[in-house]
């Protein structure tokens, strides 16, 4: 029986239909002067690749003339949506609107600050034909400042494939398309968009990635900056802990809890003994003591905060809830 119904939700899953083929989301924040020539850029290349698209503009709070753009897209093209948010979120819950109203069987992600070139799109359409499930842009010469962005960026991709067991070089770039099964049973919290591609393989994605090229930005401020690095390290050891103990947590907290608990009753026994045996005051030995009491709580806060992650998707997923809220939804009706 259990193996009649695993056949017939299978079934069910091959037979899903989509509205269009391509999905385009883009997320945006103070983006007013790069969205009409990125429109039209990405407007002129999936013309060429004769497939039905969609194209998703997530406004993400911006405080300049970006909505405005938008709408005035919007109203000249029925392939067009705009998602505006209600405040700035960040990059993942815009990324989350999107694949929310993407009805697209391939869904392609691109930044519209312009350094990605929508000229590549073709080749992202020709891996997932190929066969892969998730295709991840690689920018291997990069128009940034090398101290402030591509060294701290550098070091982030490296740890990431180093953690997370997946050998590609450029996490942190939006740039990237997925089969539409593969984004949609997958959460975004926080900043984990860069962890797209590795939430992918973990539920048994294949993942390929391409160069691309990428052009130095025109317009507006970059977003990122040095600020952002103790957010990714902190980002990638949430990321771990999901990845290897969330359905475990016991496994990592265990052995811990167990290490400073055998380190305080073997200091503890020490102690007793010298002070029967010798009478010796505690002076130093106190000063140890609240070294280890230090110690033992900085464990403690970093624990409970990777416990309170799990929280968190508990909270939202049993709800139902979601990490952001739309104010208004600009969409055709078809």
């Amino acid at each position: 029986m259990a193996g009649l119904i695993k056949g017939v939700l299978a079934r069910v899953e091959e037979k899903k239909e989509y509205k269009v083929d391509i999905s385009v989301v883009v997320p945006l924040f103070n983006e007013e002067e790069s969205v009409p020539e990125l429109y039209k850029r990405l407007k002129d290349v999936l013309d060429g690749l004769k497939r039905e698209y969609e194209l998703i503009f997530v406004n993400d709070g911006s405080t300049d003339n970006t909505r405005q753009v938008l709408e005035d897209i919007f109203h000249g093209d029925n392939r067009v949506k705009v998602i505006e948010l209600r405040m700035n979120f960040g990059k993942a819950p815009a990324l989350s609107a999107g694949f929310d109203n993407a009805t697209g069987a391939i869904i392609l992600t691109i930044d519209g600050d312009l350094q990605d070139c929508p000229e590549d799109i073709p080749r992202f359409i020709e891996k997932i034909d190929e066969g892969f499930d998730v295709v991840s842009a690689w920018r291997m010469d990069r128009k940034e400042p090398f101290l402030t962005r591509r060294l701290p960026s550098l070091i982030a991709n490296w740890c990431i494939a180093r953690l997370s067991g997946l050998d590609i070089h450029d996490f942190g770039n939006a740039y990237k398309a997925y089969r539409a099964e593969v984004v949609s049973g997958i959460k975004l919290y926080g900043e984990h968009h860069r962890f797209i591609p590795v939430l992918a393989k973990n539920i048994g994605a294949s993942v390929v990635e391409i160069r691309v090229r990428n052009e130095p930005r025109r317009h507006g401020q970059s977003k990122y900056g040095l600020g952002r690095i103790p957010r990714v390290f902190f980002d990638m050891i949430t990321m771990k802990f999901l990845l290897t103990y969330s359905t475990r947590p016991l496994h990592i907290l265990g052995p811990i809890g167990s290490f400073f608990g055998l380190i305080g009753v073997f200091l503890g026994m020490r102690l007793a003994y010298l002070k029967i045996f010798y009478g010796d005051v505690l002076g130093t030995k106190v000063s140890l003591s609240v070294c280890v009491l230090c110690l033992f709580l900085a464990v403690q806060i970093i624990t409970s905060g990777l416990l309170a992650e799990l929280l968190v998707r508990v909270y939202y997923e049993s709800q139902g809830k979601k990490t952001y809220t739309v104010r208004c939804k600009l969409e055709h009706d078809t």
